[in-house]
């Protein structure tokens, strides 16, 4: 394979099948559908942690949560574990970033020449007070991230606009080098708050819009640490009503065809200066969002509302119009930008590998992805295997989840209890734990937050610390 540039461009917060190309029937999605027809979608693609700050790290070293521990949204990748962007750097590679990157400071030596809009946790310290698990508060009070929907024009929606003007700029000035270059794009929507310009929000009416599914009100019981976790962050019920939950989902769906708006924009730049033969392009996300369903919001489940993340790889050589259900995840996407631009993935140790590759082969329906949650609002760990057919919730001193996806996608039957599953729950646990010792990582994640909260002036003081909702970005 010829070395190219890459394009790769990461949203927030958005949920994997909602897409025009993903079969939704209600979303717009022109910039990512014409991305897919030209590429490969891989439908069973995951976040390494349904949470923004691991997400992210596990994406930048392609290495699991565990391995690095980068637990919360308070403990930011610093650099020390190398990743991506160093590997570029070091080969040569002109490697530049624009947008949200969410790591710990724009000082940390994480290999980018270049960080354009740096966007990371506030201060270098993040939310503290969701290190605060052991033992975790009852409750952390109304939550204020939905105390605003509706149209508008919030500091996230011009900070993303800003963002792809810049990277149309950036692509207009490197559009004549003869080396390759990486180019990551970070940009923010459909992440909260759901606030969004007229325009988009005009494309959804709110009364077409059904209401999410298996709402508690209607008799579905949630998992106990699914309970647990609404106790101490109860999102819906601050959210209220059911006219107020259509017009979220409503303002969710506009954001996303605003974040297309966006991703369209970028690309148009890329065509219009003559990188479309030379560029390899990744779409996807940190991971997905409740969006209401089960009475959630936001993310932090095992579900895949939460889980699922969209992802697109096109360019060169790479199958057009094609759907891969190869189970994949974020920590492929450093063996992806090493393949992409001649480097040598030998020089990395990790589970990852080429998306490109993946995609120029027969399905591996086998082949597993997994994720990790150890953050705010829950008392234990949760941990989730899956290959193409089955997916697999453990949860650290509860019961476990089965889900069959081909013929539940939507996870609405748990086949744990059921005698005839017993020995695929023993085989995805047996999986599980080839890949981690859940109770060992859970234990050092909590001695871990216990050092940074003591750090911080004990409990009491942790809980009063840090960013209060989303990361703020900057402000022209």
């Amino acid at each position: 394979m010829k070395p190219t540039n890459v394009l790769f461009i990461l949203s927030d917060e958005h949920l994997h099948n909602l897409m025009g190309c993903a079969g939704h029937p209600l979303i717009k999605t022109p910039a990512l559908d014409a991305l897919a027809q030209r590429g490969t979608r891989f439908s069973n693609a995951y976040t390494p942690s349904p949470i923004c700050v691991p997400a992210r790290a596990s994406l930048a070293t392609g290495r699991y949560v565990h391995d690095i521990r980068c637990w919360d949204n308070a403990i930011a990748y610093d650099g020390s574990t190398p990743g991506w962007a160093q590997h570029l750097s070091a080969s040569g590679v002109l490697t530049e970033s624009i947008g949200k990157l969410h790591y710990k400071t724009e000082a940390s030596p994480v290999g980018f020449r270049k960080q354009h809009h740096a966007v990371h946790i506030l201060d270098g310290i993040g939310q503290v007070w969701g290190s605060v698990r052991n033992p975790m508060p009852e409750t952390m009070g109304r939550s204020p991230l939905y105390d605003k929907i509706g149209p508008g024009m919030s500091d996230y929606n011009r900070f993303d606009m800003r963002v792809a003007d810049t990277a149309c700029d950036w692509l207009g000035a490197h559009s004549r080098g003869d080396k390759p270059w990486v180019l990551f794009v970070g940009l923010v929507a459909p992440h909260f708050p759901l606030v969004v310009p007229q325009e988009f929000l005009d494309l959804y009416d709110p009364d077409g819009i059904d209401l999410p599914a298996l709402h508690p009100s209607t008799g579905y019981v949630r998992h106990p640490w699914v309970e647990r976790q609404a106790r101490h962050m109860d999102h819906d019920a601050a959210i209220g009503s059911d006219e107020r939950r259509r017009l979220a989902v409503a303002c969710y769906y506009a954001l996303v065809s605003f974040l297309d708006a966006q991703v369209g924009k970028v690309l148009a730049a890329l065509r219009e200066n003559g990188l479309d033969e030379s560029t390899t392009i990744i779409y996807s996300s940190d991971h997905g969002d409740n969006l209401g369903k089960r009475g959630m919001w936001n993310k932090c489940l095992m579900y895949r509302e939460s889980t699922g993340v969209p992802m697109i790889v096109a360019g060169p050589d790479i199958p057009a119009g094609k759907v891969s259900g190869t189970p994949v995840s974020l920590v492929d996407i450093q063996n992806t930008l090493l393949d992409c631009t001649g480097c040598d993935a030998e020089m990395i140790d990790g589970p990852g590998e080429s998306l490109v590759k993946l995609a120029r082969t027969e399905d591996v329906p086998e082949r597993l992805a997994f994720s990790e949650y150890h953050a705010v609002g829950s008392e234990s760990a949760a941990y989730m295997v899956a290959d193409s057919r089955y997916k697999y919730h453990h949860y650290v001193g509860m019961r476990p989840e089965l889900f069959d996806l081909e013929n539940d996608p939507e996870e609405l039957r748990d086949l744990a209890p059921l005698p005839e599953y017993a020995d695929v729950l023993a085989r995805f646990e047996r999986q599980l734990r080839t890949l981690v010792d859940p109770e060992a990582a859970d234990a050092a994640a909590k001695a871990d937050q216990d050092r940074l909260v003591q750090a911080f002036g004990g409990r009491d003081a942790a809980l009063r610390t840090g960013t209060p909702a989303a990361t703020p970005v900057p402000v022209e």
